[in-house]
């Protein structure tokens, strides 16, 4: 009896340490927190505007997620709209095989009178180093709005670039 109790006992502790499989969504490599700075440029991508704290901004957060529809072609890019960027949240195109992104008009869940338009967004695995040092995935991309009063007289588009966060405290 006390071997079959023992054998029971074994079977179960073995079940019961059995892991589900962790759910990943389509675009998973694609998607996370980025700390990121802005910049004005010109058409051919140049800076026009030396500030580099650009309109007080300094660094920010943005967040690329999959959308409900949990597709490899689409995700979300939207800044944590705690009012230091644009407060935006568009739907965007995306290929995780070259872990690149785009969007044409993309409606601003945000604002009703306002949408984005993203253009040569790419992510780079261990692109970037981060301010302690450490390797990470570096994103960048450029955006203009459709309510950016500054666009076309003082720049083009703005371009989004930065790292993934890491975790570590310094980094931030």
């Amino acid at each position: 009896m006390k071997k079959i109790l023992t054998f029971v006992s074994i079977v179960v502790l073995a079940v019961s340490c059995a892991k589900d499989p962790i759910f990943k969504t389509e675009a998973v490599d694609m998607c996370g927190q980025w700390y990121v700075t802005c910049d004005a440029v010109d058409a051919s991508g140049n800076v026009v505007l030396e500030d580099p704290d650009l309109f007080g901004i300094g660094q920010f957060i943005i967040l690329t997620a999959s959308t409900a529809n949990n597709t490899a072609t689409e995700m979300l890019l939207a800044d944590t709209c705690d009012e230091t960027f644009w407060d935006f949240r568009c739907k965007i195109a995306a290929d995780p095989a070259t872990m690149t992104f785009s969007a044409t008009d993309s409606e601003n869940f945000f604002y009703d009178d306002c949408t984005a338009t993203v253009t040569g967004g790419k992510i780079i695995k261990n692109g970037a180093t981060t301010p302690s040092g450490q390797p990470a995935d570096a994103i960048e991309f450029y955006i203009l709005f459709s309510d950016d009063s500054y666009a076309g007289e003082y720049y083009d588009r703005l371009y989004v670039h930065g790292y993934r966060y890491t975790g570590f405290v310094n980094d931030n």
